[in-house]
């Protein structure tokens, strides 16, 4: 069967939610090729495989996203077959700025709580760890009851 590429231009709260570690995921699972990446106004996405697990890869990223990715618009564009051997995440493309929706602050969850003291863990004691699947908490200052 002749593979199939497709770039996706995906836009909305996208940008610190765990998003393209999700994408690669769902690439692999599917067996694509092709990469995915941010850019100043969201997340960039190219895959290619057969035509049944382009479609399928475009169903599943709206259906199993991550909890806190908001999609506002997906827009697909087909493009030739370029016969990439795996899929990757790319740098981010600097590109001049654009409105950006931002995550909002996250409680830290006790998974990454372990992580954050566990001396065998590569994230023990990194003063930036962040929860990517944790329901949002108020950032500082927002809320009178915040205590930090």
């Amino acid at each position: 069967m002749t593979p199939v590429r497709m770039r996706l231009t995906v836009r909305g709260v996208v940008q610190g939610v765990g998003f393209r570690p999700f994408v690669y995921g769902l690439a692999t699972r599917l067996a694509l090729t092709g990469f995915v990446g941010n850019d100043s106004a969201g997340v960039f996405i190219e895959v290619e495989g057969s035509p049944a697990a382009v479609a399928a890869f475009q169903v599943e990223l709206g259906d199993e996203a991550p909890p806190l990715a908001h999609i506002e618009t997906v827009t697909a564009t087909p493009m030739p077959a370029q016969g990439d051997a795996a899929f990757v995440i790319v740098a981010s493309a600097a590109q001049p700025a654009a409105a950006t929706l931002i995550s909002p602050d996250l409680c830290t969850c006790d998974d990454c709580l372990r992580e954050l003291f566990d001396p065998a863990d590569r994230r023990y004691r990194y003063p930036f760890i962040n929860c990517t699947f944790f329901p949002a908490s108020p950032s500082p200052g927002t809320s009178p009851t915040t205590a930090r």
